[in-house]
């Protein structure tokens, strides 16, 4: 998933950014829209797609089949703005040897395979206190050292927006029911709440597509539309305007490009 891939990526950034003395804060941003673009190919690249997915029924090779022109298109679109920014080779440096804390490796093993299972069985609320004694033992630093702020940022993007949906809907709110502007209104929706939450809020529209598309596309842009971008803000530690000089007007291309792309194809 693309959160789960800001983890991975932006610490190799960052440590390669100290190594070669660099600054590479445009790696960074390209990193964070490859992350949000790369995973709306898939059902399961993100949590929006699982939600669409599951809500709507749709068939695992037809969301893909919808969604491919879109991914392609920004992908193209990502390579073009990194060819323009990126200019020359890296220097080369030597490697230090890194070493391994093998009991906290197959810890975290453990626990990712213990918590997985956990929830599967419907005992999720066992996770966390596993997680917390196993690591106090194993690697207390760790604990220590954690983002808390970043998880707390998870739990307010991922609370239950199903009612305030009921709610929007009681009033009388109703998505757009054509094609382009439920995208736009998804894609910007997603600019102000986050496209998690924007996916949920825009539920009772008749055609997942668009919302798809809308909500993927609103991953990029301002920092906010996507968790994957808080995620490599927060580790890179870079300033927001430095995020938003390069994912803005990247975000502005796609949402034209893709608007014309929904009005062409059938």
């Amino acid at each position: 998933m693309n959160d789960t891939a800001m983890l991975i990526f932006i610490p190799f950034i960052v440590a390669l950014s100290r190594l070669i003395e660099k600054d590479m804060t445009a790696l960074v941003v390209f990193s964070a829209i490859a992350a949000n673009v790369g995973s709306a190919l898939t059902p399961i690249g993100n949590p929006q797609n699982i939600i669409i997915w599951r809500h709507y029924g749709v068939p695992f090779p037809d969301f893909v089949a919808y969604i491919l022109p879109f991914v392609l298109l920004w992908l193209i679109l990502l390579r073009l703005f990194a060819f323009v920014t990126f200019r020359g080779s890296l220097p080369e440096r030597k490697l230090h040897q890194v070493k391994v804390r093998e009991g906290l490796l197959w810890s975290s093993l453990f626990l990712l395979i213990a918590n997985i299972v956990l929830a599967r069985e419907g005992k999720a609320l066992w996770t966390l206190p596993l997680t917390v004694v196993i690591l106090s033992l194993v690697g207390g630093d760790v604990l220590l050292s954690f983002d808390w702020a970043l998880v707390l940022t998870f739990a307010l993007i991922f609370v239950d927006f199903g009612e305030l949906s009921r709610i929007m809907a009681s009033l009388g709110f109703h998505p757009p029911s054509s094609r382009i502007g439920l995208f736009i209104s998804s894609a910007l929706l997603s600019q102000a709440v986050s496209n998690v939450p924007a996916t949920v809020l825009l539920l009772s529209a008749e055609n997942w597509g668009p919302l798809a598309v809308g909500v993927n596309a609103g991953g990029t842009g301002f920092m906010v539309g996507s968790l994957a971008n808080l995620i490599a803000i927060r580790i890179a530690r870079m300033s927001i305007e430095d995020f938003h000089r390069y994912s803005v007007p990247y975000f502005l291309l796609i949402l034209l490009l893709s608007a014309l792309l929904l009005w062409i194809l059938p």
